[in-house]
């Protein structure tokens, strides 16, 4: 894994690894394409964790095989949230 060091003037970014050190974040980007901000202590033990759980491990290896994306009016008429 390569290590990048972040200057104090990236802003945006120094704000998610603020944010980071007090939960793990998973950031989208404008493409969908989603990515894992968790400080390296907490995030080797959730790999850990998340690996154990089978259940969630065949979750996302379904979810990972998904193309459709739904929006989110379909997402509501799907969890009956249209009124």
């Amino acid at each position: 894994m390569k290590v990048i060091k972040v200057s104090r003037r990236a802003k945006a970014v120094t704000d998610l690894l603020k944010q980071a050190q007090k939960e793990g974040l998973i950031v989208q980007s404008p493409d969908g394409d989603e990515f894992i901000i968790a400080e390296i202590d907490d995030f080797h033990r959730e790999i850990e964790l998340v690996r154990q759980n089978k259940k969630l491990m065949r979750f996302l290896d379904k979810r990972g095989k998904q193309t459709r994306t739904l929006s989110l009016a379909e997402a509501k008429t799907q969890l009956g949230l249209n009124k």
